[in-house]
């Protein structure tokens, strides 16, 4: 559904109106998962993959108050140089739109503005979820991202590398089981964990090839169930970091963050940040490597679901 709340881009609108391939792109981690110049850098970077297999890029953030589904080159540049810009979820919506003023999407945003459009393809690098600390401890956070409800409700292609290693993956790859998204491991039997490849949780099912990935997608929106497709995409080989050298980093990074009292929102981002110090520089390549590659996937099967409705 579409309204004057919502600004396509030309080229966009162009594409859907003619079934053509279009993946949508979030835009937090151009404007906070990623520092200056990589986050442009991978951002462009990812468009022109999704163009490489044949489909349509659409970077999608708030500006001036509209969900806009396509940005242009400009555009990507204001947001990746804006340290000030807001990370804004699903209940950031209505006060942005309100206010006329700009944001940043996350996935939970990013899939729900995309199903808006009729967009019906989508990539990042790691889906939110579980915390550590959500259900332990003395004084449980209960914190889980709204990125897993807006899956859980959500008929949209979302291809990740997985959740983010900070995260309590087990609890996350639970949480999808349970609320019934169908996790799909490409070329993979496991459920990647981001900057690791190996987690030892399963996914529903491995497949091979993105025609079977478009028609395992067509036969669950054939039975009109709510909820995703989660296509984990394992981060390249070369790049990806051993699980133990993630928990010990990790460990380091949640001290200090305990000691400096950072919650909510900014939580992934002070992690995100610690890791990509404590690794010299190791973390931030594989992040952008690894959403290069998950935007060159999801472009794939967008063409290839893009045909399917011919």
């Amino acid at each position: 559904m579409r309204n004057s709340l919502t600004q396509i881009a030309p080229e966009v609108a162009n594409a859907l109106e003619k079934c053509q391939g279009v993946v949508a792109l979030e835009s937090t981690l151009i404007s906070h998962g990623l520092p200056w110049p990589t986050n442009l850098e991978t951002a462009l970077a990812s468009e022109e993959a999704v163009r490489k297999s044949k489909a349509v890029p659409a970077t999608i953030a708030v500006l001036k108050g509209r969900l806009t589904v396509g940005l242009s080159h400009s555009e990507i540049e204001a947001l990746a140089n804006n340290k000030d810009i807001a990370k804004v979820s699903v209940r950031d919506l209505p006060v942005l739109m309100a206010r006329r003023a700009d944001g940043a999407t996350t996935v939970a945003s990013t899939l729900m503005i995309a199903h808006r459009a009729g967009i019906r393809v989508m990539a990042t690098g790691g889906i939110g979820g579980v915390h550590r600390d959500a259900f332990s401890g003395d004084s449980p956070t209960l914190d889980i991202s709204a990125d897993l409800p807006v899956l859980a409700r959500t008929p949209v292609i979302l291809v990740c590398s997985g959740a983010k290693s900070i995260l309590d993956l087990r609890a996350t790859r639970e949480w999808l089981e349970t609320h019934g998204v169908t996790v799909l491991g490409f070329r993979t039997d496991e459920f990647p964990g981001f900057y690791t490849t190996h987690t030892g949780l399963r996914v529903d099912a491995r497949t091979n090839s993105i025609a079977e990935i478009v028609e395992i997608a067509r036969a669950r929106w054939s039975l009109e169930l709510e909820g995703a497709i989660l296509v984990g995409n394992p981060p390249p080989a070369d790049l990806a970091l051993p699980a133990e050298l993630i928990e010990t980093h990790l460990r380091e990074a949640t001290a200090q963050m305990e000691h400096e009292r950072v919650s909510g929102k900014d939580v992934t981002p002070f992690l995100l940040s610690r890791l990509q110090q404590a690794t010299e520089g190791k973390a931030t390549r594989l992040n952008s490597a690894l959403i290069i590659a998950n935007a060159a996937l999801a472009g794939e099967v967008a063409a290839a679901l893009a045909q399917h409705a011919e």
